[in-house]
């Protein structure tokens, strides 16, 4: 049973965070397909949150400086990744080269994350 979906952007959260990455989406020197596809250029996509209400499932998005020493740990130096929460335990569900080849569509993420918790239940 998954208790919940965390998704971590490879990025920092806050002004200074946003900032940052803007700064460096523009200059090519850092990217973010977690970002790609949750978000337009100026807000959270209605595709997004319509498919998060889909899923059933509960949802959590954080930025890497929100995460939590356990969550810290699960992530180490793999953002952007999705994990899923199974019996307390994190593990790898979308890892960063899974969510950079759906080219920022929501719906190509909501395929591969239900194909990706199919295949957990095997």
């Amino acid at each position: 049973m998954v208790d919940r979906i965390l998704g971590v952007y490879n990025a920092n959260g806050g002004l200074v965070g946003e900032v940052r990455y803007i700064v460096g989406h523009l200059l090519g020197t850092t990217s973010c397909a977690l970002c790609d596809i949750t978000h337009s250029p100026i807000r959270r996509k209605r595709e997004w949150d319509a498919l998060v209400a889909e899923l059933g499932i509960h949802v959590d998005l954080r930025h890497l400086n929100e995460l939590d020493e356990r969550e810290s740990a699960a992530v180490g130096e793999q953002a952007p990744i999705v994990l899923v929460e199974r019996n307390g335990m994190l593990e790898p569900l979308l890892d960063a080269a899974q969510l950079d080849v759906l080219d920022g569509s929501v719906s190509a993420f909501g395929v591969a994350v239900r194909d990706a918790l199919a295949n957990l239940s095997r």
